[in-house]
């Protein structure tokens, strides 16, 4: 049985070792358009969205909390006010990109 399967392998030096690099090489190539490249243009619109957040802005955070921008304190935190007179003090990295955009979508199609 085994002499079977020697008997079958490829002789050594056939080219068998530079198909399996373009198989590898091939799959690399794979994975970056089909699941590195998107993720990248992803972060690159929320990178876009989250600094271009300004006061009077409505959002909502990934846990969930619809509040309004009061004012952009600094390159990376935001002051928020959730309900009358209740303010929080949040990252930017903490506002849920899609979420906002429904919210003000929905908005949109309720005005009209």
């Amino acid at each position: 049985m085994i002499n079977t399967i020697l008997l079958q392998a490829p002789a050594p030096g056939g080219g068998a070792g530079m198909m399996n690099l373009l198989m590898i090489a091939l799959i690399f190539v794979i994975f970056y358009f089909f699941m590195i490249r998107p993720q990248m243009k992803k972060a690159k619109v929320e990178r876009q969205f989250r600094d271009t957040i300004k006061k009077g802005d409505k959002i909502v955070t990934i846990g969930g909390i619809h509040g309004r921008v009061l004012e952009v304190e600094s390159a990376s935190t935001l002051m928020v006010e959730i309900d009358h007179n209740v303010k929080v003090r949040l990252e930017r990295s903490a506002v849920s990109v899609e979420a906002t955009r429904a919210l003000n979508v929905n908005k949109e199609e309720t005005k009209k």
